[in-house]
């Protein structure tokens, strides 16, 4: 099959995604309240107290990138929690019986899910500017920020449409990934500055991608933590944030595209 045809397979395959919000309009509603709450609950409610120094304002500004990038790999289990809820109800099968790229419904599913994210950062970037967070850089280094958090995210999908594969249901898939993301996203910069974390979790926090995803957004949209001490960058990765990530983005990639895509052909109706 050329790839053309591959293409546009995926197109089609990422329409059909994306009609399925408008139809279902409560899947995009549920996935931006979560974020909306997140940022209101952390702006007020630990604002106060983190940030006390400057009145809170610091810590908002502090805030945000580490709600884009939270949000974003949560957002990530949608494509999971999709394709074992397709394989459960057969269409995947359908799929498979068609004169169809075996990759371009995984394409398709994931192009969707970035769009998604598009629409859930345009809202959360409202909600943002709301509570005094401000983007105080270029326009093009805001832009390369959020493209940084999609590319992470994009990544992070990969895994997720693997799992999706793999699992028994849709809801295997949710609790599976919240298990392992929840502990990510928070033993990380996105809410508090590494130098509040014990040892050794401030080891493991300065080299995790999510701490470097978070730090490229807050240094592309001018947002570095202004109650933190000047000082040397407690690792490599942080020290070179959007290097790491992408290198991060790049390895996911190259490991789960081909995982995911032989695991389709696998995977059966349950």
């Amino acid at each position: 099959m050329s790839l053309t045809s591959a293409v546009s397979d995926a197109q089609v395959i990422a329409l059909r995604n994306l009609v399925k919000i408008k139809r279902v309009p409560d899947l995009l509603v549920f996935t931006t309240l979560s974020p909306i709450m997140f940022v209101l609950l952390f702006a007020y409610v630990f604002g106060g107290a983190i940030g006390a120094q400057a009145g809170g304002a610091a810590y908002r500004e502090f805030l945000i990138a580490g709600i884009f990038a939270q949000t974003v790999v949560f957002g990530a289990t949608i494509t999971g929690a999709a394709l074992a809820t397709d394989i459960k109800e057969g269409i995947i099968d359908r799929f498979r019986s068609l004169p169809m790229s075996p990759g371009s419904v995984l394409a398709g599913r994931t192009a969707a899910d970035v769009v998604n994210n598009v629409l859930v950062l345009i809202v959360m970037s409202l909600t943002g500017l709301l509570v005094g967070w401000r983007i105080r850089t270029s326009v093009g280094e805001a832009l390369l920020g959020y493209l940084l958090l999609l590319v992470f995210a994009y990544a992070i999908s990969w895994i997720m449409a693997w799992i999706g594969m793999l699992v028994p249901s849709p809801e295997v898939v949710n609790n599976a990934s919240f298990i392992v993301i929840f502990p990510l996203t928070f033993i990380a910069n996105t809410f508090v500055p590494l130098r509040t974390l014990p040892e050794p979790l401030r080891t493991l926090a300065a080299w995790n991608p999510v701490s470097t995803a978070t730090q490229s957004a807050r240094e592309l949209f001018g947002n570095l933590n202004p109650l933190a001490p000047a000082q040397a960058q407690p690792s490599w990765a942080l020290a070179h944030p959007e290097v790491y990530t992408l290198i991060w983005s790049g390895v996911i990639l190259l490991l789960f595209v081909p995982l995911a895509t032989w695991q389709y052909g696998r995977s059966t109706t349950r």
